[in-house]
């Protein structure tokens, strides 16, 4: 109250009170001493598509991303370079794969020559500090678009996929690897696919596990930057159920028990109670994947001139910290990364 104001007093007893917590928000600096949530560059993992061709293929569902070809790979070497100098240092591979490469029982996964095995040994010899991370699930490789094999009747079969998703892990780290991220929500496969890689002699390879992946709508533009939608069906007999967190902490359970290294929630946004959850539950590291969806209603909603793009994806992000996440997959960690730098 100003104290040209007829109705101030200035022994109202309110204002002998010794709680002001605005004290702590007056400058940049004190908000800064006091601040509970860090968000840095060093804790963002930027998802990468590639795709066989020599040019970039813009994806319309996600402005600012493509598809980076892998046949001149100059292009995504100097945008990787450019992340990394930004203190981006991990990054995650996902494979567009011509629909040649599409069979019912998914060989390519674990073609020693193919795309993500090609794109690890590139990477890593022109960036051996980066991080690489690659998906384990079949769905890019797969004429069915399910993450695991299909049976006549339609049902995805459990543990048929998992023979298939060790060789695909084997082959993966054999390529230069550093973490193995399985995306397939199969039960069991955290287990074989660990036991897969130290029978192999790849004990140093990380597994952080898709623990708690829901059957989420927010996928949308990723499956359109793939092409990797199911042909039938849907995904909800193996990913979970948007209703449910205390199943989330069974899959943790599970999953540490397996041998995860780390873990993950995907989506982050709308899932942040889950994040928080898991966080109070387990000591393994926690991923959360900002997906393709959230995404881009922040790219549509700035195109429009709603939200301030900056602010808005650097608050989502700051939200996803806040919640338990010691680490986040977004599609933002390179423009986030330049204005956390810029302030």
């Amino acid at each position: 109250m100003s104290p040209v104001d007829p109705d101030f007093n200035a022994n109202d007893s309110r204002m002998d009170l010794p709680w002001r917590p605005r004290r702590n928000r007056k400058s940049a600096s004190v908000r800064g001493l006091v601040r509970e949530t860090s968000l840095d560059a060093g804790r963002l993992i930027y998802p990468l598509f590639i795709h066989p061709g020599a040019d970039g293929q813009p994806i319309a569902a996600m402005p600012g991303c493509q598809r980076w070809g892998l046949d001149s790979p100059a292009a995504l070497l100097d945008h990787l370079g450019a992340a990394e100098a930004l203190g981006v240092r991990s990054v995650v591979l996902f494979p567009a794969e011509p629909e040649a490469h599409k069979t019912a029982t998914a060989d390519e996964a674990f073609n020693d020559e193919g795309l993500v095995q090609r794109a690890v040994r590139t990477i890593k010899a022109s960036l051996p500090n980066l991080t690489v991370i690659t998906d384990v699930a079949l769905d890019p490789y797969s004429s069915d678009g399910h993450d695991g094999l299909v049976a006549s009747d339609g049902r995805v079969l459990n543990d048929a996929t998992i023979d298939i998703l060790q060789r695909q892990a084997v082959s993966q780290a054999r390529a230069g690897a550093d973490i193995i991220s399985p995306s397939d929500m199969m039960d069991g496969r955290v287990a074989a696919i660990r036991a897969a890689l130290d029978d192999e002699g790849f004990q140093d390879v990380s597994i952080l596990a898709y623990t708690a992946k829901y059957a989420s709508a927010y996928y949308g533009p990723f499956r359109e930057a793939l092409d990797s939608a199911p042909r039938g069906g849907d995904k909800k007999t193996y990913q979970m159920d948007p209703a449910n967190v205390r199943e989330a902490l069974r899959e943790v359970a599970l999953d540490e028990a397996e041998g995860a290294d780390m873990i993950m929630v995907k989506p982050a946004g709308p899932y942040q109670d889950v994040i928080r959850a898991v966080r109070e539950t387990t000591t393994l590291p926690v991923a959360a994947y900002q997906v393709s969806g959230e995404y881009a209603m922040i790219k549509a909603a700035a195109a429009n001139g709603w939200v301030d793009e900056r602010g808005v994806a650097l608050e989502s992000l700051m939200g996803i910290r806040r919640a338990g996440a010691d680490m986040i997959l977004t599609y933002f960690a390179v423009d986030a990364a330049r204005w956390l730098r810029d302030g």
